[in-house]
């Protein structure tokens, strides 16, 4: 699966994205995994409700299903300006 990482999220984990292997059921199952890898994960990850996902290009909750998805993007609120 590949895995998208936006703005300051890119910043702290150090790629744009990465071909990920994972037996992760939900995206909450994936954020667990990716943050077990390396600190920089941990850190990007520690405080999901100033992230948002999205699955297959479709804004979604960490709750929501990974079967069959091919993308999972991370990536801050957007505020307009």
């Amino acid at each position: 699966m590949q895995v998208l990482y936006f703005a300051w999220v890119r910043e702290r984990i150090g790629v744009p994205r990465e071909e990920v292997e994972t037996s992760a059921a939900t995206v909450a199952d994936l954020v667990e995994e990716l943050s077990a890898r390396e600190e920089r994960y941990a850190v990007a990850f520690a405080d999901r409700a100033a992230l948002r996902v999205a699955v297959d290009q479709t804004l979604t909750d960490f709750d929501a299903s990974l079967d069959g998805a091919r993308e999972v993007a991370f990536f801050p609120p957007m505020t307009g300006g």
